[in-house]
């Protein structure tokens, strides 16, 4: 039987979603809390990877097991697991259905907090410098993405991917004066690795003066690095929704949530 979670995750103490070697991850986490409440080893595939220190506010897994879950399954999973973790929901699905792969629309914010907040260092870009920005070109920049289809200027290097193509559906900048912060909103079909901290940071050297809109512009044209090149901190970073085709846990999308 093939189960989807959908779950939350403060990611500042793990080295991303995708379980690694010689660091502590989202996934090898979750996997050991599942193997003691179902008392085998129970792989989990994520809807997506996720860098060091960024965090999801939305995420789907799904699961395999020979037979069903435990009653009280998803009580007890949150309890083996640190407060820095959250399973909402547990749900079956077809036994072809997948986290990853059925995926067809993924969304991320990036939240940069303009005045020092001890209270939202793990999760915001403390850089109060930013009030100073010029947020119409911020904004000019993040207007261009959707007119493109191809993104080399905004993936990290040595990434191995076979094409840099990406559908982004919406791409947008929001002022928040009333809590003094400035929240990135972008959706796509998919992303290349660091693409959206790469974005931000050119609609951060645009806002600054330090790179013009045109030069955006013409390296999506031609498909070359730009000129300056800036990738933010992880920790503003968060996956906020994921989308498929069908319903999962009665719902097709994240139900009534709010980024803050």
């Amino acid at each position: 039987m093939r189960y989807f979670l959908t779950l939350a995750y403060n990611g500042a103490r793990y080295a991303g979603w995708q379980r690694q070697s010689n660091a502590m991850s989202v996934q090898e986490t979750l996997e050991q809390a599942l193997a003691t409440i179902l008392g085998q080893i129970t792989p989990v595939t994520g809807c997506g990877r996720t860098d060091t220190g960024v965090h999801a506010r939305y995420y789907v897994a799904h699961l395999d097991t020979e037979k069903a879950l435990p009653r009280g399954f998803l009580n007890g999973l949150n309890s083996l697991l640190p407060s820095d973790i959250a399973v909402y929901t547990v749900a079956p699905v077809a036994n072809d259905a997948h986290a990853r792969f059925d995926a067809y629309e993924r969304s991320y914010a990036y939240c940069i907090m303009l005045r020092k907040d001890p209270f939202a260092a793990e999760t915001h870009w403390i850089y109060p410098q930013g009030a100073r920005l010029d947020l119409e070109k911020m904004r000019a920049v993040a207007a261009l993405l959707p007119e493109f289809s191809a993104f080399f200027p905004f993936c990290k290097t040595h990434s191995g991917v076979d094409h840099y193509d990406c559908s982004v559906r919406w791409s947008e900048w929001q002022a928040d004066p009333e809590h003094h912060r400035l929240v990135y909103r972008i959706s796509a079909n998919r992303f290349l690795r660091g693409m959206v901290r790469l974005i931000v940071g050119a609609c951060i050297q645009a806002g600054k003066g330090q790179l013009a809109v045109d030069d955006v512009r013409q390296a999506l044209e031609h498909q070359t690095t730009l000129k300056k090149n800036l990738s933010v901190p992880p920790q503003g970073l968060s996956l906020t929704d994921v989308k498929y085709p069908y319903p999962i846990g009665g719902y097709t999308t994240a139900p009534g949530r709010s980024l803050y």
